[in-house]
C-alpha cells in the first residue's frame, strides 16, 4: 500500500503529540469529591436510578433522585404514573427550594436540546421514565422609559 503524499509528492507524516499532565493539576479529583461521587453512585443504585448526564452539585442531584423516587414510588408494573404530573411536581419542588426557572421533562421517549445555567442540569432514568431537569436564567424585564 502506497503512503499518502502531498501535492508536491512529499510523504505526509502523522505526528503524535504527547502532553505531559501535571499530577497536581486542579482537574484531578480530590479525595472528598471522589467519596461524594461514590456516595451518589451508591444512592443511585439503591434507588434504582441511572444517572445519564449531569452538571449539578451533588446535593441537588441527590435531592432530584430522592424526590423523583418518592413521586414514582413502587416500581411495580401495576402502578401507572403520569409523566406530566411527575414533571410538574419535580419542577415545583425545585422552584420552591432553589428559586424559579426550573424546567422538567419526563417521559419514555423524547429528544431535547436545551440551554441551562451552569450547575443546573441533570438527566437520569428511573424505572421506565427518563427525566430531564434544568434551570434557566431569569432576567427582570423592565419597560423602557417613554
Amino acid at each position: 500500500m502506497e503512503k499518502p503524499r502531498t501535492r508536491n509528492g512529499q510523504l505526509k507524516e502523522k505526528r503524535l503529540v504527547h502532553q505531559n499532565h501535571n499530577r497536581n493539576s486542579s482537574s484531578e479529583p480530590t479525595h472528598d469529591s471522589l467519596s461524594n461521587q461514590v456516595r451518589l453512585a451508591a444512592l443511585a443504585i439503591s434507588l434504582n436510578v441511572r444517572l445519564r448526564s449531569s452538571d449539578m452539585p451533588l446535593h441537588l442531584q441527590e435531592h432530584a433522585l430522592r424526590y423523583t423516587r418518592s413521586l414514582v414510588g413502587d416500581p411495580s408494573p401495576k402502578s401507572r404514573h403520569n409523566p406530566t404530573h411527575i414533571a410538574r411536581d419535580l419542577k415545583k419542588e425545585f422552584d420552591s427550594v432553589y428559586g424559579p426557572a426550573w424546567h422538567c421533562v419526563v417521559g419514555t421517549s423524547f429528544g431535547s436540546f436545551v440551554t441551562h445555567t451552569p450547575g443546573g442540569f441533570v438527566y437520569f432514568s428511573i424505572d421506565s421514565f427518563s427525566v430531564l431537569l434544568f434551570k434557566t436564567e431569569v432576567q427582570l424585564v423592565t419597560e423602557p422609559p417613554p
